[in-house]
């Protein structure tokens, strides 16, 4: 493990204004993200928190849960947006710049932009990935 290093927060000097009136959180679900289809792949995301979701409307980010059946692949492509795969439940295997990577519940996949990635659920449960990108997907 690494030295622990210590929190620093955020620089105050931000150009960024604070609101004068309070700013409220937005408390979603998977069931109040909005359903998402990817093209060739019978796995099903949910756009959880993201500007296509109205009840949590990032800006800047994305968090999409994307359910993967048994034996179902995600083809490997790559873009210019940087990603985080967060592996949640179930086991699988990913394409990570052509190499094949077994990937299982605990494990954090960061991807850079324009890393080829893909996923194929290898196990007999569903496989459950919490997708965080930045900026989000269209």
């Amino acid at each position: 493990m690494s030295k622990i290093t210590t929190f620093k927060g955020y620089d105050s000097d931000s150009s960024a204004q604070r609101p004068n009136e309070r700013v409220l959180p937005n408390i979603v679900t998977a069931r109040d993200g909005v359903p998402v289809k990817y093209p060739n792949c019978e796995g099903l995301g949910v756009r959880i928190v993201h500007p296509a979701n109205p009840k949590a409307p990032a800006q800047n980010m994305g968090l999409i849960m994307f359910y993967i059946p048994p034996h179902v692949t995600f083809e490997p492509s790559s873009h210019h947006t940087e990603e985080c795969y967060v592996i949640l439940r179930g086991k699988g295997t990913m394409i990570l710049a052509g190499d094949e990577v077994q990937v299982e519940a605990g494990m954090f996949v960061h991807l850079p932009p324009w890393c080829e990635h893909g996923i194929e659920n290898t196990g007999d449960e569903t496989l459950e990935v919490l997708i965080c990108t930045s900026p989000p997907n269209p």
